[in-house]
């Protein structure tokens, strides 16, 4: 199956008991009266049918001899089905703050690597009948993109699932090549990437210059160039501390909320900006207000990294194909408008450094002994605690991934929400990951506990801070809004939602 790129085994390396590199989410799902078994069962023998479907569900990891390169894929010959598929009831009442706790201590516990690294829990016993799907992957075996393509496989749009698949008949390679031809695939895979890393050298030294020298028209002068107003600027590569950039535990927090997705991007338009400078300014507004609540909101603003996709359409490798870059948050800007405005202007500028550099950006790299190199050096970094004393390159991470604009259905049951479950890292204690589902924007934080204690309360400040930023751009002149069209203000959270459909 191949050996893993230096990206994808870079989060094998970087995985500590305090930092767990497993991407995972958090589906909800509305089950049909027909059921006569637990949704656990139901859920097991439907996804048997499919783990042909995505090659992540039946490989593992093999190490190279000696450790001295990154590890292979690799069939696992022992799969057991019921080991990745678990099920669990929720003691009474069964509130969706019980749900988000226990999402919360499953997030914190590490995959077997001696097994296909991915495990599912069903949880059942929800106070209004409905059951919960938190689903495990680790990064090591894919990005956003590639989570697109598991969801294809794993769901379906109409009720009726799709007929089973034929029976797994791959051929199945040695799971533990000698050491002889491990040292010599080694050697010639080490050889490839040093070239490709060579070939890509032009690349990068063009990217370079892009950024940092502006385009000179032929025949101008450098006088010129001297008067011009509009060089490039770099983003700030250093971001204040706040109590979010601290060293972590591997304990989390999690919340998860719902905002409509048709108003947002009335918003968008209304403001001329894009529909991710919404997710990012309702998410400056909440953090704003959270880090003001507690006495921690810095001078300058907070940074985010926000992941880019640098996956071609139509690609369905079940990889790591992704950068990222840096944008202002604009947190020290009260009026929501103009934090808005001001995150646009970063949001375009960093997109354009992303797009300069996209070419030159290595998904793969190779030196001897990387996978104990790069481990003890991850290791070393979280016991040093040198995250709780230096300013951080970011704040947060903000993600937004599309998601699927048709109802899904899994074994006749319809899926209602797809809560994105990210990582937090040491200097970066908090994520929000947000996901795009039929009519809503999904949000989902993870935080570290320690850190972020009362992480619900950053969850309700995304409702308030969506109502400011929607009032800001609402026509003086509109009558207010009735009652009943409160829930398309985004006013109305799920718990509220929930307490009115019961």
């Amino acid at each position: 199956m191949g050996r893993l790129k230096g990206l994808d085994a870079s989060f094998l390396y970087f995985e500590t008991p305090e930092t767990p590199m497993h991407v995972a989410g958090l589906t909800l799902f509305e089950l049909p009266d027909s059921y006569r078994r637990r949704f656990h069962q139901v859920y097991r023998d439907f996804l048997a049918t499919r783990l042909d479907l995505a090659e992540i569900f039946r490989r593992k990891l093999a190490n190279t001899a000696l450790a001295l390169d990154h590890p292979s894929w690799v069939e696992d010959r022992a799969f057991d089905l019921d080991y990745h598929v678990r099920g669990i009831v929720l003691p009474g009442p069964g509130s969706f703050a019980q749900l988000e706790q226990t999402v919360a201590r499953l997030h914190g516990e590490l995959l077997d690597r001696t097994r296909p690294l991915w495990q599912f829990t069903i949880i059942e016993g929800l106070a209004d009948g409905s059951a919960a799907l938190y689903s495990k992957v680790h990064h090591a075996a894919l990005d956003g993109g590639a989570g697109m393509v598991l969801t294809q496989a794993m769901y379906d749009v109409t009720p009726q699932p799709r007929p089973p698949q034929a029976p797994h008949q791959a051929p199945l390679p040695s799971e533990q090549p000698s050491a002889l031809a491990g040292l010599g695939n080694l050697y010639v895979d080490f050889l490839r990437r040093q070239v490709d890393a060579l070939q890509r050298f032009p690349d990068v030294l063009r990217a370079a210059n892009n950024l940092l020298l502006p385009k000179i028209a032929e025949g101008a002068k450098i006088t010129d160039l001297i008067s011009r107003t509009d060089l490039p600027s770099l983003p700030p590569l250093i971001a204040p501390r706040t109590v979010l950039n601290v060293q972590i535990t591997g304990e989390r927090s999690y919340a998860a909320r719902s905002l409509p997705l048709a108003p947002a991007r009335r918003l968008a338009k209304a403001a001329g900006a894009k529909l991710n400078d919404i997710v990012m300014a309702v998410c400056a507004g909440a953090l704003r207000r959270y880090l003001q609540d507690r006495k921690s909101l810095p001078r300058r603003p907070l940074i985010s990294f926000v992941p880019v996709s640098l996956r071609e359409l139509g690609n369905t490798d079940m990889t790591n194909q992704v950068t990222g870059m840096l944008c202002s948050l604009a947190t020290n800007v009260a009026d929501p408008a103009a934090r808005l405005k001001a995150i646009v202007e970063s949001s375009k500028n960093s997109k354009r450094i992303a797009g300069e550099t996209k070419g030159a950006m290595p998904s793969d790299f190779s030196f001897v002994g990387a996978p104990v190199v790069l481990s003890v050096l991850s290791r070393l970094y979280g016991r040093s605690g040198i995250a709780n004393w230096v300013n951080p390159p970011c704040n947060v991470v903000i993600s937004n991934v599309p998601g699927p604009p048709v109802p899904l259905f899994c074994a006749e049951a319809k899926v209602t929400a797809l809560y994105p479950v990210s990582i937090p890292s040491h200097g970066v204690a908090l994520n929000l990951t947000v996901q795009s589902y039929v009519d809503n924007l999904d949000f989902g934080l993870t935080a570290d506990r320690r850190a972020v204690p009362d992480i619900d309360v950053l969850a309700d400040y995304l409702e308030v801070s969506f109502k400011e930023l929607a009032e800001a751009f609402a026509t003086p002149a509109a009558a207010p809004p009735p009652v009943a069209a409160q829930a398309d203000s985004g006013v109305v959270s799920l718990r509220e939602k929930k307490r009115a459909r019961a």
